[in-house]
């Protein structure tokens, strides 16, 4: 992996995530038959404001209608070619993420994994997916995982920052058992199925504060992953905070470190600084970067982070954080950037690793 001409690896990109019309005929005889009868059928479950400017460039979105990340020609020339695009991992954020009904969000995760296997995956090899799994019920959500699994053009498995509970709790581990099983690492991205305030402090009234205090919910997410004893269950657990900053970091190590020391009697299986345990296990997608005034500043918050694998590239696309085409912070060493870009991406995800290491013996 010693050349750069290899490409990057972006590890969050966003197709448009499809309306009930298009997920129809990759449901099943039964909720085929429930959507139409119910007046479902042309339901828009979408996670994001589709006219938010920041949700796509002007000159990402399609010219004739139709919502930013749509099109897999628009994709091509904005993002796969001018970022020089070796894998790209699609994260399609639907509704079904957050339905009560558990049985409906098994139905249509499941459509939706075959929408992507079908309407991406077959039509363009540069791209991989996440699949989109039913965190309402983890055993239909390892059940989907077990599904998909054989189709190694799925690399990871998807989840929100915000669902019912906090994830490192039990509950939850039949998915990490199932990703773990799979070589999968699990993308927790931001997002929120709404079951509970999105603020320590009760509901916000305004969009700005929901947005900026995911960074909080990521925060406390990592410390009940670790707390919990998820990686103690799981040694060959991965997981990306997707969306989630990482400036942070340094001060929550801090406070996680010295406080565990004085009460780590009441969490055994945490048998070493939590520092420790996220340099093996947890990783952080580039965009929207969190980036310091001053270019040299960057290479100082990695120093501070304590690792210079912890980062990896990605874009959002068709999402809009960053200064033109300019997805990369500046000032960053060239052996900085192949860590983000290509090496750290490669060594979190297995079946990316495979192909890389193929292509290079080829």
């Amino acid at each position: 992996m010693g050349d750069t001409a290899f490409g990057f690896v972006d590890c969050d990109v966003h197709p448009a995530a499809p309306d009930m019309k298009a997920l129809v005929p990759y449901l099943d005889d039964y909720w085929r038959e429930t959507v139409v009868t119910r007046g479902i059928d042309g339901l828009e479950l979408s996670s994001f404001p589709p006219g938010a400017k920041a949700h796509g460039r002007p000159d990402w979105r399609p010219d004739i209608g139709g919502k930013p990340g749509s099109s897999l020609d628009l994709m091509r020339a904005n993002l796969l070619g001018p970022f020089d695009t070796r894998f790209a991992i699609l994260n399609c954020m639907h509704g079904a993420l957050a339905l009560f009904n558990a049985d409906l969000a098994a139905a249509l995760a499941k459509a939706v994994n075959d929408w992507i296997a079908a309407e991406w995956l077959d039509k363009e090899p540069r791209l991989r997916a996440s699949i989109v799994v039913p965190a309402q019920d983890p055993h239909l959500a390892a059940e989907e995982i077990e599904r998909r699994a054989g189709d190694r053009r799925f690399v990871q498995v998807l989840m929100l920052v915000s669902h019912d509970m906090p994830l490192g709790k039990r509950h939850y581990w039949p998915i990490y058992a199932a990703a773990e099983k799979h070589g999968l690492p699990v993308a927790i991205h931001a997002g929120s199925g709404y079951r509970q305030p999105t603020t320590a402090n009760g509901w916000p009234s305004y969009f700005v504060e929901d947005y900026v205090a995911q960074s909080a919910s990521f925060q406390n997410q990592l410390l009940s992953l670790v707390a919990e004893g998820v990686f103690a269950k799981h040694p060959g657990l991965k997981v990306v905070l997707t969306e989630s900053g990482f400036t942070w970091l340094p001060s929550w190590t801090w406070r996680a470190n010295k406080t565990w020391r004085g009460v780590r009697r009441e969490t055994p299986w945490v048998d070493r600084p939590p520092s420790e345990i996220v340099a093996e296990h947890v990783r952080f997608t580039l965009q929207p970067t969190d980036e310091p005034p001053e270019p040299a500043l960057f290479e100082r918050v990695v120093d501070q982070m304590g690792s210079d694998e912890l980062l990896l590239f990605s874009t959002d696309y068709p999402h809009w954080h960053f200064d033109e085409d300019r997805a990369l912070p500046q000032g960053l060493s060239a052996s900085l950037v192949a860590k983000i870009a290509r090496d750290n991406p490669l060594a979190t995800y297995p079946r990316l690793r495979e192909e890389g290491l193929r292509e290079t013996v080829q």
